[in-house]
C-alpha cells in the first residue's frame, strides 16, 4: 500500500509540475516600460544612436531601471519596443522579451523565467524523486539479473533497460537540479551566472543576493505550506526587485556629506521615491538599516585613516 501511495503520489507531481512549466506562458514587461507613440515616432525619426539614448533616459528616469548594457546605455528591446526591466531579456526562441529570464528549455518547449521558475524547480525535484523511486525498485531484480538468479526471460532485459535508463536520467537530473538550487541560493538566473548584470557601480555578481533565506523566499513564496506545490507563489512583480549593496561607486567623490538625492547613472536627474511592495517589505523586513529609499544615498563620513568613502546604495522598486 505504501509502495502505491509514494509511487502515485510523486507520478501526480512530477505530471503536475511538468504541466505547470510547459503551459504557464512566459511574463512579459508590463506596458509602463513601452514606449508612448509620441516618444517612439521620436526614437524612430532619429538616426544618431547618442539621440536615441536621450529620448530612453528620459522615459527610464521614472521607472525602477537600473541595470545598464555594458556600455552603460539603457536597455531597449528594439523588437519588442520597450525598455528592458532589470533581469529581463528578449528570448529568440518565443520572440518577446521575458521577465526574469533564466533560459529557453526544449524539453518543456517554453521559456523558464518569472513566471514559472518555482514550476521548474518542482518539475527538475519531482522528477529526481521519481527516477530514484524507479531505480531503487527495480535494483533488486537488476541484482538478480547480474548473479543469475532472475528466469530466463525476454522480461530480463526489460529490467536491464529501465534501470540504466532511470540511473542515467537520474545522473543528469542531479547534476542539472543541483545547478539550479545553487543558482536559487544565489538569486541568480542562468544568464546571470555567465554575464553578470551591470549596475551604475559596474558589474556584480551577487547584486541581486539577499541572503539564502530571502533568497529561497523570492523563489518559493514565504509562506512554506505551498513550497513544494506547483502554485505560483513566488513574491514580486517580475519588474523590479530589490538588491544588496553594492560594491563602492568609484565615480563617488571622495568627501564627507549629508544624506544626498540619488542620481540616475543615465541623466543625473533625481528619481521620485517609491514605496516597497508588501512582498519586498517581507523581503527586506530585519535589515531596514542596510537600505535607503530610492530617492536618497547614503555616504558615510570620511575617515581620515582611509582612502575614501563608502557609498551605500539600494534599488527599490514597485509593484
Amino acid at each position: 500500500v505504501i509502495y502505491l501511495v509514494v509511487f502515485h503520489l510523486s507520478f501526480v507531481m512530477f505530471v503536475w509540475s511538468y504541466w505547470k512549466t510547459i503551459y504557464t506562458p512566459p511574463a512579459n514587461p508590463l506596458k509602463e516600460f513601452r514606449l508612448v507613440k509620441t516618444d517612439k515616432e521620436q526614437y524612430d525619426r532619429e538616426e544618431r544612436p547618442e539621440a536615441q539614448q536621450e529620448i530612453l533616459k528620459r522615459v527610464a528616469k521614472d521607472l525602477p531601471v537600473y541595470t545598464r548594457t555594458a556600455n552603460g546605455a539603457i536597455r531597449y528591446c528594439d523588437r519588442c519596443q520597450i525598455i528592458k526591466p532589470d533581469r529581463c531579456h528578449h528570448c529568440s526562441a518565443c520572440d518577446m522579451c521575458v521577465l526574469k529570464m533564466d533560459h529557453h528549455c526544449p524539453w518543456v518547449n517554453n521559456c523558464v523565467g518569472f513566471s514559472n521558475y518555482k514550476f521548474f524547480m518542482l518539475f527538475l525535484a519531482y522528477s529526481l524523486l521519481y527516477c530514484l523511486f524507479i531505480a531503487a525498485t527495480v535494483l533488486q531484480y537488476f541484482i538478480k539479473f547480474w548473479t543469475g538468479d532472475l528466469p530466463d526471460t525476454h522480461a530480463k532485459f526489460h529490467v536491464l533497460f529501465l534501470f540504466f535508463v532511470a540511473a542515467m536520467f537520474f545522473i543528469s537530473l542531479l547534476s542539472l537540479f543541483s545547478y539550479h538550487c545553487w543558482l536559487v541560493s544565489k538569486n541568480r538566473s542562468t544568464i546571470e551566472a555567465f554575464r553578470a548584470p551591470m549596475f551604475r557601480n559596474g558589474p556584480d555578481k551577487n547584486g541581486y543576493s539577499l541572503g539564502f533565506s530571502k533568497n529561497l523566499k523570492q523563489v518559493y513564496g514565504d509562506q512554506g505550506k505551498y513550497w513544494l506545490l506547483p502554485i505560483f507563489t513566488s513574491l514580486g512583480d517580475g519588474c523590479s526587485y530589490p538588491t544588496r549593496l553594492v560594491s563602492q561607486d568609484p565615480e563617488q567623490p571622495n568627501t564627507s556629506n549629508h544624506t544626498e538625492p540619488a542620481k540616475n547613472i543615465a541623466d543625473g536627474q533625481s528619481l521620485p521615491p517609491r514605496p516597497l511592495s508588501e512582498s519586498q517589505n517581507r523581503l527586506l523586513g530585519g535589515t531596514d538599516q542596510h537600505w535607503l529609499d530610492e530617492g536618497s544615498d547614503e555616504e558615510s563620513s570620511k575617515d581620515p585613516n582611509q582612502n575614501a568613502a563608502i557609498d551605500e546604495e539600494s534599488a527599490k522598486h514597485s509593484t
